[in-house]
């Protein structure tokens, strides 16, 4: 079976975005203060195989692009699809479907989009439908936690940037039991270390 695995970049003391001034919640601000989590996408003098645009280190670009060839599929959450501007009616993937989870109706999905209601447990096995053997990647600090307290995810990546925020919105929201993690590979790599976990179910 495919795997469910989430990435995102993170600050060392584990927010995905930085303090906003005018509110948290305001809507196409979500990087708050903290624009600098994204810098090695495009500090590297490496092109992405999979993300045009992105130029990354040489450490960087291996790591990455062997992550994001395996998603087949991505269940994205609804705060992140707002803060995205709806990723302008199609993927935050370029070659893979997206799958939004959200409690009730959103206007105007785009053709590489599909809503589920029903909670994220069916969004992934959507997903995993429209993945065709491949990984389903989640994104998103909510729908990731919903997903492991689903006991829904095998791996974690975590693109960690050496820089303590001290305040923003926190990549894992608040989860009823420990969730353990076993480290399987980090890399190295200018302005940021790549960590991928394995849930320990």
């Amino acid at each position: 079976m495919s795997k469910v695995f989430s990435a995102h970049a993170v600050s060392v003391d584990g927010y995905l975005s930085g303090r906003t001034p005018d509110g948290e919640k305001e809507f196409g601000r979500g990087l708050g203060d903290a624009p600098m989590l994204f810098d090695w996408y495009f500090d590297g003098d490496t092109p992405s195989r999979m993300f045009d645009g992105f130029k990354l280190s040489e450490q960087s670009v291996s790591f990455f692009d062997t992550a994001a060839a395996r998603v087949g599929a991505i269940v994205v959450g609804r705060t992140t699809y707002e803060h995205s501007s709806h990723f302008g009616g199609g993927s935050p993937h370029p070659n893979a479907p997206m799958v939004l989870v959200s409690h009730g109706p959103v206007p105007e999905l785009g053709e590489a989009q599909t809503l589920v209601t029903t909670g994220i447990e069916d969004a992934i096995a959507k997903a995993r439908e429209l993945a065709g053997g491949k990984d389903v990647g989640l994104m998103g600090g909510g729908v990731v936690t919903s997903a492991l307290e689903a006991g829904l995810v095998d791996e974690v990546i975590l693109h960690q940037v050496p820089i303590l925020l001290g305040g923003g919105r926190s990549y894992f929201q608040e989860v009823a039991a420990h969730v353990r993690l076993r480290l399987i590979e980090a890399v190295p790599a200018p302005g940021v270390t790549h960590l991928r976990y394995e849930v320990i179910r």
